[in-house]
């Protein structure tokens, strides 16, 4: 009973740090998506701007995600790095590209354009490696015993390319809503058109994915769609439409904080339909987090060290939100 427990703690820190990290740097990847169709130099400036103290410890919840897989569940660690090396080495080269252009823009002159390229281009491949990450993870893994049996190129499937484009739309639309929140002017404007046309794009790739999904694997299907499932578990599809709604609404009434929380919603419980398919596997299709989780007595010399700096990161980043409140102005200006 006390493993049990245990373990059902790290899979609430590994699953909060990885909503945490698609939240966070969810929407400074978005930005980086909607980049070069900015209707100006000066609204790039304003949106690099608008993430630029804060773009780096939203990545802190990636390291604490990964570090907690690895300390807690090795055994899921050691297949899903193999399996999943290439997209993962895509996604990491991307974030560095991304952090160097974030540095270098500002200060280059002549070299301007290709730091835009950079910025723009690392946050769309790091987006789409995470996006082909999740789908081939959720179409499972092959594992003899307790070791990866696939090949390098597994994770290459129409399902997980499709999932990396949707993953791309649905960054965009955090992002421009985080924009709509943080911007004033022709900026603004312009984030509310798009908005519109991205939430279309991301409610028929969301269906599409949903749909696509049970067919995946037979275990998924009846979970969804056997009687009584489908009663009980009907509020999530209904809950994600009535917050398409509110988002589209508040859109058109000119709303500013609303779209974002509205789409942090869609994101949440997008997040949730996943877990409640895969539950309790960990490694699809067959692992579970009992089967892949450490000894007892590691879990909890690990968990009292999370116990300090779960509440410390928590603390750093409200704190460096509130700091950093207000419209962005202009190029280095908060209001």
């Amino acid at each position: 009973m006390e493993g049990s427990l245990l373990t059902l703690a790290w899979v609430a820190i590994v699953g909060f740090a990885v909503f945490m990290y698609v939240l966070m740097d969810g929407f400074d990847l978005g930005i980086g998506i909607l980049y070069p169709f900015a209707p100006s130099e000066e609204a790039r400036d304003v949106m690099m701007s608008s993430v630029a103290p804060i773009w780096d410890f939203n990545e802190t919840w990636l390291i604490l995600g990964g570090a907690g897989l690895f300390a807690a569940f090795p055994i899921a660690y050691a297949i899903v790095l193999p399996a999943m090396y290439l997209p993962l080495l895509l996604m990491l080269i991307a974030l560095i590209f991304r952090g160097v252009a974030f540095e270098f823009r500002f200060k280059a002159r002549s070299s301007r354009h290709l730091w835009n390229k950079a910025f723009f281009m690392g946050s769309l491949l790091a987006t789409f490696a995470q996006g082909v990450v999740l789908g081939s993870f959720i179409q499972g893994i092959k594992v003899e015993g307790r070791n990866f049996a696939g090949t390098m190129l597994d994770w290459l499937t129409p399902f997980s390319l499709f999932c990396g484009l949707a993953l791309i739309a649905g960054y965009a639309l955090l992002g421009s809503t985080w924009l709509i929140w943080r911007t004033i002017g022709i900026l603004q404007d312009w984030c509310f058109r798009v908005a519109r046309r991205l939430l279309i794009l991301v409610l028929v790739m969301v269906a599409v994915v949903s749909l696509w999904t049970p067919f995946l694997d037979a275990d998924i299907a009846a979970r969804w769609f056997s009687v009584p499932n489908i009663l009980l578990l009907s509020p999530v599809p209904l809950m994600l439409g009535f917050l398409a709604f509110g988002l589209w609404r508040a859109l058109d009434e000119g709303r500013e904080v609303l779209p974002f929380v509205f789409a942090m919603g869609l994101f949440a419980l997008s997040y949730l339909g996943l877990a409640i398919s895969l539950w309790p596997v960990l490694i699809p299709p067959g692992i579970t987090v009992w089967q892949a989780a450490a000894p007892p007595e590691t879990q909890v010399f690990l968990l009292i060290g999370m116990a300090f700096l779960i509440p410390t990161i928590l603390f750093y980043t409200a704190y460096s939100y509130w700091v950093f409140r207000g419209k962005v102005t202009g190029a280095f200006g908060y209001h």
